[in-house]
């Protein structure tokens, strides 16, 4: 089953906690903290692996969390980072943030790497809360919370050439001609439901990707049939391939058929109508009089096209000279690199612990914020030696100026979350 499109959730580690120790040694009777520092959390990071042609596997697990880092340990030990979360993906991936639409990175290279979330840091032992005047700390710091996202993978396929036209024109006898491919053939409209992939390798011709993309109808880029849930794969190829029927055998017109994809191509965008393309008129096989070949070409070229071949792909009648043409072409046409605006990318949030001051309706004045919860965390306040250092936090964070600035007196009520106390200056 060929899926492009999925919708996951990643959570990238918890930090380990700090620990609360201290030295018992024998012969030492005052001995210090000793506590060591949390671990890292797991980041979470897409790599390339360019064995992977659909994301399928994210349909049936859609939830992806990395480790948590271990706690500090006495002795000093730090807790073990914790191993980060490697997420395959196939070649041509889009990452992109489900909330907001915008791009968070595009492995578009066999080598891409880009860690989309990183591990929350470890928490400090008590160790580190030691001072001349608090020698002895018995409280330790929580790890951080590691960082969770709702993202979309959306999969565009890098093939060097792609094959376009109508249902039933022809494109999947074609690819299975001149690759190792085997798509599903029948005389019906839409028998391609997904794209194939195969890699063209001929004798004298530099071997290329072909892709064979479903049947476009006119009203694809409005969504009408199959068409749109695969024109995203032809952004990334570099020649188009343009099979048109020219049997005539189901009662259409090549001509009206050749324009109507071209228009589609240029409403779904519009760079792709600039995209080199070679047409092919197929199905020699069935035509009975040959003379339209010349009458087509010449409506053709009057669009400014002017590569054009016959060929028949089914008996393999010109085929090779196709191909050929194909592989020179490619010489010639630069890898396409996807241009975004910078309005398209997804910017995270710098995570700062940061704190709002405000009085409510009973003239209490509340703090709140992220700096509250992880001060709150790392204290026990019905500790007098935790209260301490929860004041001194206070004032070297600035709560206790902004509290002046907004007028507070003694004898007046603060609230951080669910704690609340008196202040006197």
């Amino acid at each position: 089953m060929f899926i492009d499109i999925a919708d996951i959730f990643i959570k990238s580690g918890d930090g380990g906690d700090g620990a609360i120790s201290f030295r018992r040694e024998k012969y030492v009777s005052h001995g210090g903290p000793d506590g060591g520092d949390g671990g890292r959390g797991g980041d979470i990071i897409f790599v390339v692996d360019p064995s992977m042609t659909t994301l399928l596997n994210f349909k049936y697990k859609r939830k992806h969390e990395a480790g948590r880092g271990e706690n500090g340990g006495k002795n000093k030990c730090y807790g073990k980072d914790a191993e980060d979360l490697i997420i395959p993906v196939p070649l041509g991936t889009v990452i992109k943030d489900k909330e907001s639409g915008k791009i968070i990175s595009d492995l578009s290279s066999v080598d891409d790497t880009y860690i989309v979330l990183k591990g929350g840091k470890g928490g400090k032992g008590n160790t580190k809360f030691a001072t001349p005047t608090r020698q002895a700390p018995d409280f330790a710091e929580p790890g951080m919370p590691g960082e969770e996202r709702h993202v979309t993978l959306e999969l565009k396929l890098l093939a060097d050439v792609g094959l376009l036209g109508f249902p039933n024109v022809g494109k999947s006898t074609l690819l299975s001609k001149v690759s190792k491919a085997q798509p599903k053939i029948a005389n019906y409209h839409f028998t391609t439901l997904e794209p194939n992939l195969g890699v063209v390798a001929m004798p004298g011709i530099n071997p290329f990707v072909i892709a064979d993309i479903p049947g476009i109808i006119e009203g694809a880029s409005e969504g009408v049939g199959l068409g749109i849930q695969f024109l995203r794969h032809i952004e990334r190829t570099r020649l188009l391939l343009h099979i048109v029927d020219v049997s005539g055998i189901e009662g259409r017109n090549p001509v009206e058929d050749f324009i109507k994809i071209n228009e589609e191509l240029k409403k779904y965008k519009l760079d792709l109508t600039d995209r080199p393309q070679i047409v092919v008129m197929n199905k020699l096989d069935l035509l009975y009089d040959k003379s339209y070949l010349d009458e087509f070409r010449k409506e053709i070229e009057g669009l400014g096209y002017s590569e054009i071949y016959a060929i028949s792909a089914a008996t393999g009648e010109g085929v090779a000279e196709v191909m050929k043409a194909c592989a020179e072409k490619l010489q010639t046409i630069p890898v396409i690199e996807t241009i975004y605006d910078v309005e398209d990318f997804y910017i995270p949030e710098i995570k700062q612990f940061t704190y709002d001051v405000e009085i409510d309706e009973e003239g209490v004045f509340v703090v709140s914020g992220s700096f509250v919860d992880r001060l709150l965390n790392a204290v026990d306040i019905h500790n007098p030696s935790h209260l301490r250092y929860f004041h001194k936090v206070l004032g070297n964070k600035g709560v206790l100026d902004r509290l002046k600035e907004m007028g507070i007196e003694d004898g007046d009520f603060i609230r951080l979350n669910d704690f609340e106390f008196e202040y006197y200056a």
